[in-house]
């Protein structure tokens, strides 16, 4: 099975990578540990998409995650370095027939999925594992801590020829639990050579205990970086989210308690840099590939190292280089496990205002389901929207809908241009997600 690494932007692998590489190969059992921002994904998908036969319609491998996001970005990677292999993406906040009628059409080698949805669809008998060889586990320490164990153990159960399993963590852990039934693992451990100097730490002095200002005054500071901002609650990221927005800052909110779409649409919109922020609670601090986040900012203290580690670990992720910010109030300290150095970073008494993002985010309101690719879509941008192929960005087409990154400048223009034009046929809506 051929792929192609140009499709992710990326020539080289790194030596983690390759090592996993030839370990994986072999069909043994692997535990590989790697700080997040690494690379792991590709470490195991691209030995893993070579064992697949693509000319098998059966269901050849599992990826179990703990979340919907991971599962959705995991599927994507993977079909965009092999096109040949089919790949379906399975998770709870959506009807699970729906999942069932599109993998009995698509009947996919490849599932990525959240352990309860899995364990249904292999209960109903929606997906049929006889074929399966392989299952990976990604980041089975976090599916653990989230009480997944039971729903993994019924999924192993059920898979009578299971001869490979591929664990992953971005931090250290001796317990590799019974149920995942093999004692040989090969342990990959690259926790140590994580390089430090590859992020800047930095403290942010907030003169009042409520660091709303301080914080705006931070992201005008930073201009058009993209910038993650970490709180400890769901109502305070609602609360940042709301006195960011009146100050003209281009924020997007991210939680467990809001709706499935409204979550993609705030994740795409940052990842395709239409949006400069993103407020989140700890739960973008795991399983989101998000490969050019320039800043991390702590607004509330992690709760632990390891929540540092991996608030942290979403930049600098590969080979580039990124900022956490931790902003105290006059009562506040830096924790103890914070043995690196912290440097004051004094914020300027005049801030410039806040800085529009270059690229905004369309929707389309069609998608997979309507036959839409991702190649019909700037065929329309370009020929029919009048846009330059550069002014076209990051393209996500989902099951029901696609979001484009396009050029600021030249939206107004491209929506009257397109209004009431069809795409492949289809006549749709068109408008600009969240702006």
């Amino acid at each position: 099975m051929t792929y192609d690494l140009s499709r992710l932007g990326i020539s080289d692998l790194n030596a983690m990578q390759q090592d996993a590489l030839r370990t994986v190969r072999k069909g043994t059992s692997v535990v590989l540990l790697s700080p997040t921002g690494s690379g792991k994904t590709l470490a195991y998908l691209l030995p893993l998409l070579q064992k697949l036969d693509a000319k098998n319609d059966e269901l050849q491998a599992l990826v179990i995650v703990p979340s919907r996001e991971l599962a959705t970005q995991t599927a994507d990677v993977a079909r965009r370095i092999c096109s040949e292999l089919r790949v379906a993406a399975c998770y709870g906040g959506r009807p699970a027939m729906e999942e069932h009628q599109q993998m009995r059409g698509l009947r996919p080698h490849l599932v990525a999925a959240t352990p309860g949805r899995l364990l249904d669809h292999l209960q109903k008998g929606n997906l049929v594992p006889d074929n399966v060889q392989t299952l990976v586990i990604d980041e089975f320490d976090k599916s653990l801590e989230l009480g997944f164990r039971e729903q993994m153990q019924g999924i192993i159960s059920l898979l009578p020829f299971l001869n490979q399993r591929i664990l992953l963590s971005a931090t250290d852990s001796e317990e590799i639990p019974a149920f995942v039934g093999s004692k040989d693992f090969v342990r990959l451990n690259f926790l140590d050579e994580e390089s430090d100097d590859r992020i800047s730490l930095r403290l942010v002095k907030s003169p009042e205990k409520d660091k709303l200002e301080t914080l705006y005054r931070l992201l005008c500071t930073l201009g058009s970086q993209k910038s993650l901002v970490f709180v400890g609650y769901r109502e305070s990221v609602e609360r940042v989210g709301n006195y960011l927005e009146k100050q003209k800052i281009q924020a997007d909110i991210f939680h467990g308690g809001m709706e499935q779409r409204d979550r993609e649409r705030a994740l795409y919109r940052f990842m395709n840099s239409s949006a400069n922020v993103l407020i989140s609670t700890d739960l973008a601090s795991r399983g989101l590939d998000i490969t050019d986040v320039d800043n991390i900012i702590h607004y509330h203290l992690p709760s632990s190292q390891e929540a540092c580690t991996h608030r942290n670990g979403r930049t600098a992720r590969w080979d580039m280089k990124g900022s956490a910010y931790f902003i105290l109030g006059p009562e506040e300290s830096l924790p103890e496990y914070l043995t690196e150095e912290v440097e004051d970073f004094a914020l300027p008494t005049k801030v410039p205002a806040p800085a529009k993002p270059l690229w905004v985010t369309l929707y389309i309101g069609k998608g997979k389901k309507d036959k839409i690719s991702r190649g019909d879509v700037v065929g329309f941008l370009t020929k029919q929207g009048g846009l330059e192929s550069s002014q076209v960005g990051r393209i996500d087409v989902l099951p029901h809908w696609s979001y484009v990154a396009v050029e600021r400048a030249a939206s107004r223009q491209l929506l009257e241009r397109i209004k009431g034009l069809k795409i492949k046929g289809q006549k749709t809506i068109y408008a600009l997600a969240g702006h």
